[in-house]
């Protein structure tokens, strides 16, 4: 009776986890909609009610609370744009999705390690005085209700990239 019941539950397990790997979590999480959430209006933005976005803005430009303040770099909005695509380029499982010029904004899709869960990441580089920049980010999830801090810390995690290879003014 107890092999019966160990069997029941992994047989249907052991299927599962074939046909994950067989159709591939892309595939699978797509089923779910589309893994670009698509863009945002920082000025607009309205954050999730649930702990699975992250948002780094500077002071003044967004209405919805703030994670993080990015710094101000000592480099024009185009050149810092340049430099975080750079530092985007070398992330694991990151594709950019959509790119508008004229507002110097991207949007990526990361995935997650090892389920390939999708978050979409919008960046947007700001021209500060003086031939400076900052910039605005916001990371969110399209599965589940949290992250356990990955937006964040992807967020904390490129800004410290981008601060190696652009001069930081504060």
């Amino acid at each position: 009776m107890m092999k019966l019941a160990i069997a029941a539950i992994l047989v249907p397990t052991l299927v599962a986890i074939a046909a994950f790997a067989i159709i591939g979590p892309a595939r699978i999480w797509a089923m779910f909609g589309p893994p670009d959430l698509g863009p945002v209006e920082f000025e607009r933005l309205a954050r999730r009610s649930t702990p699975n976005d992250a948002l780094a803005c500077p002071a003044g430009l967004c209405a919805a609370r703030i994670d993080l303040e990015p710094p101000t770099y000592a480099v024009d909005a185009a050149a810092l744009r340049a430099a975080l695509a750079a530092v985007i380029a070398g992330e694991p499982k990151t594709e950019r999705v959509a790119a508008d010029d004229a507002t110097l904004t991207d949007r990526y899709v990361q995935r997650t390690a090892l389920m390939g869960f999708p978050d979409t990441i919008v960046v947007r580089a700001l021209e500060q005085p003086g031939g400076r920049s900052t910039l605005a980010i916001y990371a969110r999830s399209q599965l589940g209700r949290s992250d356990l801090g990955a937006n964040r810390a992807r967020i904390e995690r490129w800004l410290a990239k981008l601060g190696d290879k652009v001069p930081i003014v504060r």
